[in-house]
């Protein structure tokens, strides 16, 4: 993600700037019978890759909300608190900033915390974070994510069509309940997802919300259990022939072996499967790929310090930098102080503080959504001269804090 976003600015303040914004406005065409979509390749990447991404940030909330984290009330609380404070203060603070001027509505682009960037910075600090505190800064930033969702579906809709709207929500409940009745056909739920996605598009909600839902309608849970697998796959193999000695003999290991690996199959969960399918394509793919169509800034005309000193620069760059930090610690405090809530294992304030800073890390959907707040290409820019400082900065306080706080004594050692 780094590497394609530093291509996109060299590209785009290189002297063939030209070609980075023009392949980005080529238009793709596609016509299906009645369906007929004409986009250029940037809005094809929002639109329609980035409903991947968001079907696979979808799975990760189920899988949180189902088996994980998010699973125990008590356990969510505390994050789920300090996401609210991280996305509460940092909109403050941009407006405050902004004021009722151009670009108000851009207070949505500071709200979310870039799960994979503040991951990354946590790994690179080793034993020094415990593993309670990286948990937590996971189920906020997933908290986090939740809320961006929510803010994309209800600020950002524009136009809409109640009438298209409810068919994306009939296409959506069908496949909720073919998931159901236990149809397993992947053609199905592969063209399901496509008309879904299609009339989520035409209805004025953005199409990516549709990956959302369906990444929360996925079932989390596998056909047949460990005991279940056990006891179906000793049948299958109290039937094996002893002795491979005819081509019937062959044919029916054959069969026997294609039945264990249905059976092994249907024994992780869809939700797991998917997951593990898409997440390489995803990381490795589409975010890098959204990055290098959407961080491209040409500075050629822009003086830096009128941008650094411009109210949307200035008021995402404070957004993501101080209303995190102060959003996210305050809340936490607020939740331990009345014991709604309670540190993790091994974690103390300085760790909380640490974490509080990473969280200001909004790369991935603060440039999303700085795509769908704003009309104006030099407000554009701005929002992401805002987003690369705070980040930028944010990460960096938050893991000199952390790579403060002295490691554990018992931590165990590295090779």
């Amino acid at each position: 993600m780094l590497i394609a976003a530093a291509i996109a600015l060299i590209w785009a303040n290189s002297p063939a700037y030209e070609s980075y914004f023009a392949l980005l406005e080529t238009h793709i065409e596609v016509s299906f019978g009645p369906v007929h979509l004409n986009e250029s390749l940037l809005e094809f990447i929002n639109d329609g890759l980035m409903a991947i991404f968001f079907f696979v940030v979808g799975l990760e909330i189920k899988r949180e909300l189902v088996v994980g984290e998010l699973r125990n009330p008590k356990a969510a609380a505390l994050p789920a608190i300090a996401a609210l404070g991280g996305m509460l203060v940092p909109a403050f603070i941009f407006i405050l900033i902004v004021g009722g001027g151009p670009g108000a509505d851009g207070w949505g682009v500071p709200i979310a915390t870039d799960i994979a960037f503040s991951l990354g910075v946590l790994s690179l600090l080793g034993n020094r974070v415990p593993l309670g505190a990286k948990l937590f800064l996971l189920a906020l930033a997933i908290a986090d994510d939740v809320g961006a969702i929510a803010v994309i579906a209800i600020k950002y809709t524009t136009d809409l069509d109640i009438g298209v709207l409810v068919a994306a929500a009939a296409s959506l409940l069908v496949i909720a309940l073919a998931n159901r009745v236990g149809i397993r056909a992947l053609t199905f739920y592969i063209l399901g997802s496509l008309v879904a996605w299609y009339f989520m598009l035409e209805s004025g909600v953005h199409a990516t919300i549709a990956g959302v839902v369906l990444g929360l309608i996925t079932p989390a849970h596998p056909r047949f259990d460990s005991e279940e697998f056990d006891e179906k796959a000793r049948k299958i193999m109290d039937t094996y022939p002893a002795l491979v000695r005819s081509q019937a003999d062959r044919e029916h290991i054959d069969h026997d072996a294609r039945q264990i690996i249905k059976l092994a199959t249907e024994s992780i969960s869809p939700l797991n499967r998917v997951e593990h399918s898409l997440q390489l394509w995803s990381s490795f793919g589409i975010i890098p790929l959204f990055a290098l169509a959407n961080a491209g800034v040409r500075f050629s005309g822009i003086s830096l310090g009128d941008a650094f000193s411009h109210p949307i620069a200035l008021g995402v760059a404070a957004g993501l930098l101080v209303g995190k930090i102060i959003g996210v610690f305050s809340f936490t405090w607020l939740a331990v102080k009345f014991k709604v809530g309670v540190l993790p294992a091994g974690t103390n304030w300085n760790h909380v503080l640490g974490l509080a800073a990473i969280s200001g890390i909004g790369f991935t959907v603060a440039l999303f959504v700085t795509g769908l707040a704003f009309n104006s290409a030099d407000l554009i820019d701005m929002a992401k001269i805002g987003i690369f400082v705070g980040s930028g900065f944010a990460g960096l306080i938050g893991f000199i804090v952390l790579r403060m706080i002295p490691e554990p004594q018992d931590a165990p050692q590295r090779p």
